[in-house]
């Protein structure tokens, strides 16, 4: 069972050439680490995680897992998806044999699947990692939707703790009693998340806390505990959703990451390229 109800989505580093820098990526969990985050999602999240091979992945999990102070003291989820199954079904072997904490699975993008074929997809990957499972369900990006029966099928699995859903959001609403009650409804990002959490979501894979890790952690377990923000407060997230969210939202958090001196690098082109 994955314990933390708030988990931020961290980029993955990029050289100049584009090339993955691992090293780069690990600077900034230790970074998070270091400001108190108690959990982290790598490469499944900020629109990057079909950007990276299968080598990459692997790379990159790797090295993570040998970080043992992260490991020990840091719930550490991957992403896994890949347009093709087999890729996805060996990067979740791999992860079987790490002590990650749990996966964020999500699907295909462009094929469309049949819910049908995304059950199968998602039962076979699942099986394999042998891991705490977050479903993410992002029809936006994907073209995919996952709809509310095969949720439910799939929060039978023991294994599946929750979904991240960026697509209908009242589809929450419409799965109350259907699903089991330890079943966990994760917001991607901040946009709408007062909303969100008054609808019933109650976990974030959080974008801007990459940056701002205090001030959004902060605001996001008052909204979870109903205790309201000062004005100063209100002025401050304010700021900081429009920061991160207005125009490219991968470029401007690692124009932020990089101005703390840490070296993320570069978005892969064509984002930044203006």
């Amino acid at each position: 069972m994955l314990k933390e109800s708030f988990h931020i989505a961290v980029p993955t580093a990029f050289l100049k050439n584009e090339s993955i820098n691992i090293q780069g990526t690990i600077d900034h969990i230790k970074y998070l680490y270091n400001k108190g985050i108690k959990s982290v999602l790598v490469g499944g999240s900020t629109g990057e995680q079909h950007s990276l091979n299968l080598k990459e992945k692997l790379d990159l999990l790797n090295a993570v897992s040998i970080e043992e102070e992260l490991i020990n003291n840091v719930e550490i989820l991957f992403g896994v998806s890949s347009i093709r199954q087999l890729e996805a079904m060996e990067f979740a072997k791999a992860i079987s044999k790490t002590k990650i904490a749990g996966i964020l699975l999500g699907y295909p993008p462009y094929i469309l699947p049949t819910q049908e074929e995304a059950l199968r997809y998602s039962e076979k990957i699942i099986e394999l990692t042998n891991k705490p499972t977050i479903i993410y369900n992002n029809p936006k990006r994907t073209g995919f939707d996952l709809s509310i029966d095969s949720i439910i099928f799939l929060s039978k699995n023991e294994k599946v703790i929750g979904i991240k859903e960026a697509g209908h959001k009242d589809k929450i609403i419409k799965m109350n009693g259907q699903v089991k009650n330890d079943f966990y409804y994760y917001a991607g990002g901040e946009i709408d998340l007062e909303e969100k959490v008054q609808m019933g979501f109650n976990r974030l894979s959080s974008i801007a806390a990459n940056i701002y890790p205090d001030e959004i952690k902060n605001w996001f377990i008052k909204m979870l505990t109903n205790q309201p923000l000062t004005d100063q407060e209100k002025i401050e997230i304010s700021s900081i959703i429009e920061q991160i969210y207005t125009g490219s939202t991968l470029v401007n958090l690692k124009e932020g990451i990089n101005e703390k001196g840490i070296d993320i690098g570069i978005c892969r082109s064509p984002l930044g390229e203006i």
